[in-house]
């Protein structure tokens, strides 16, 4: 039977964002990133875990290094840490995780053989695998908040552009029917939502550029070449508060552009690059029932956590005058 999701008796709902696990085999590194898991579950106790992309790592290794060769046994092993604690989980597909061996739609059933886990294939006209949304009810069984869930795909399928994927049109136009459905502008109160997918879109750099952010920026911003226009949809749909992606590892943090707060995860997987200094870890994000707003902080493999980040400041752009 799947869980339903509602706000706890005090009116908050917590959710902990791991991303990037890229687990493989079980190797040592798979190991250290399931005790990660574990201590973040333990110290705060979710209601719900979101896995970002990049759960398993299925593209092809260095010559010498060992592939990962089971990835349905990979995927299993990489959410048991979840699973066993029963915390439901969603989770949308990264660009590593059916590069070989396995396809979106193998993965999923795999996924959706586990008693916790809320995501849904979704339909099956749209890209990828794993367009779906997820409803938390208040207290009296009715609808309080929606979360979104969007696959940003892989790599581009047209040859004339490099890099990766975008949010095709199709799957925007079903998010913004869903918007409406769900939480129809003619409503009195509109449903707070927040939108999770793996690779960032192009407004992740526009925000550091342009605006006051939190937090650490040690890489580009990996988003596709072409902008499909998520941002301006979620805009126009008005309930989207954030959005909450991984894909670069040592970036985490995050800015508020036109009053939606774009958010970086904390890279959770050791099994893959990172920055000596840069703590693995997850992002926290807490909802509080009837406001139009969020908290969110980053629980790190020490223990730690942090509640406040380093604080960027825009560089002014030359020739900006008109």
């Amino acid at each position: 039977m799947r869980h339903s999701l509602s706000f706890q008796q005090d009116g908050t709902l917590k959710i902990v964002q791991f991303t990037d696990l890229h687990w493989m085999d079980g190797r040592a590194e798979d190991q250290r990133t399931r005790e990660l898991m574990e201590r973040v579950l333990e110290a705060e106790q979710p209601d719900l875990v979101v896995f970002t992309g990049d759960l398993i790592y299925t593209a092809p290794v260095s010559p010498g290094e060992k592939a990962c060769e089971d990835p349905a046994q990979a995927f299993r092993d990489a959410v048991a840490a979840v699973e066993k604690t029963g915390t439901p989980w969603a989770f949308v597909f990264g660009n590593h995780d059916t590069e070989t061996l396995i396809s979106r739609s193998e993965l999923m059933q795999i996924a959706l053989e586990h008693p916790h886990c809320l995501a849904e294939a979704g339909p099956e006209d749209l890209e990828g695998s794993g367009n779906y949304t997820l409803e938390i009810k208040d207290q009296d069984g009715q609808a309080a908040a929606v979360l979104y869930f969007v696959d940003s795909g892989s790599y581009s399928e047209m040859e004339h552009i490099p890099g990766y994927n975008w949010i095709s049109r199709n799957q925007i136009n079903w998010l913004t029917t869903e918007s409406a459905r769900l939480n129809p502008k003619t409503a009195e109160n509109r449903l707070p939502a927040l939108a999770f997918f793996h690779i960032p879109i192009p407004e992740y750099q526009e925000v550091w550029s342009t605006q006051v952010c939190h937090g650490q920026k040690l890489e580009r911003v990996c988003s596709p070449h072409v902008n499909s226009g998520l941002f301006t949809a979620l805009l126009e749909m008005g309930d989207v508060l954030g959005t909450f992606c991984g894909h670069d590892h040592i970036n985490d943090f995050t800015g508020n552009l036109y009053g939606i707060r774009l958010c970086y995860g904390r890279a959770t997987g050791y099994n893959t690059y990172g920055k000596e200094g840069f703590m693995r870890g997850a992002r926290v994000i807490r909802l509080t029932q009837g406001t139009q707003d969020f908290d969110t902080w980053l629980r790190l493999e020490d223990g730690s956590v942090l509640l406040e980040q380093p604080i960027h400041q825009p560089e002014p752009a030359a020739g900006s005058e008109h």
